[in-house]
């Protein structure tokens, strides 16, 4: 990763003592490729290098946990040429980019089912996964096989009929998800490629997010886009159920 040319830039602190956690949906992948006359799986490669502008500009804007949704459950009924690619591009990635995420203090990890994974992408998980572990700069999480639902659903199995508060529940949804802990609630989920749905993405944890939705193709988002979704956010108000005088 070189350093983003994002410029270090004057934003309100972050709403928690870890810094923000920044969650995105990166669509438009294929509609950006199709519109240029290209097979899907160039969107998908463009994705790529929008992905890495992204966690290079991260940290600079306040945020310490950035989770992304890569592939999700429903996903897997895409082309089946189109999914290997997928998941070929996913492996590629995860080699070339750990000691990248190490020499810059970026925790990887990834969250979702993993049994229908292949054995060596699994294999090549729980390596980047190892090798990054003492990243602090910024925890990245890639959610891939991700469903929401599914996963709130193996959370609720887990409780077994116990009484359980928030936090512990939480806990068991991070086990659910193959997370080491729970990770912060999401206080800004970005949307590009001009949809505006959740798609089954983080639905405990989006339950106060402030939405923000693009109608830019992710190939074509830039480390400026990052910081005017960041800007936004700031610019509201969030008073999670209580009155703004309560809140402040």
């Amino acid at each position: 990763m070189s350093q983003s040319n994002i410029p270090s830039c004057p934003l309100p602190a972050a709403s928690g003592e870890g810094g923000l956690h920044v969650a995105i949906i990166m669509d438009g992948n294929g509609r950006w490729a199709s519109a240029r006359g290209l097979p899907r799986v160039a969107g998908h490669r463009a994705g790529a290098q929008a992905v890495r502008r992204t966690i290079e500009a991260a940290p600079k804007l306040g945020i310490r946990t950035l989770t992304l949704y890569a592939f999700s459950s429903d996903n897997w009924q895409r082309p089946a040429q189109e999914v290997s690619t997928l998941m070929n591009l996913f492996h590629e990635y995860l080699e070339r980019e750990t000691g990248e995420c190490v020499r810059h203090g970026v925790r990887l990890s990834v969250i979702g089912r993993r049994d229908r994974l292949a054995p060596e992408l699994r294999r090549a998980i729980r390596r980047a996964e190892e090798a990054t572990a003492a990243g602090n700069h910024l925890h990245l999480r890639i959610a891939v096989d991700y469903s929401a639902r599914d996963a709130i659903l193996r959370a609720a199995h887990r409780v077994n009929g116990k009484r359980v508060g928030r936090a512990e529940f939480a806990r068991l949804l991070g086990e659910a998800l193959h997370a080491r802990e729970p990770a912060p609630d999401v206080d800004l989920l970005i949307r590009t490629g001009g949809e505006q749905r959740l798609s089954d993405f983080l639905l405990w944890e989006c339950a106060y997010a402030e939405l923000y939705f693009t109608s830019r193709m992710w190939p074509d988002f830039e480390a400026r886009d990052l910081e005017e979704a960041v800007r936004e956010f700031h610019r509201r108000e969030r008073r999670f159920g209580r009155v703004l005088e309560a809140a402040g």
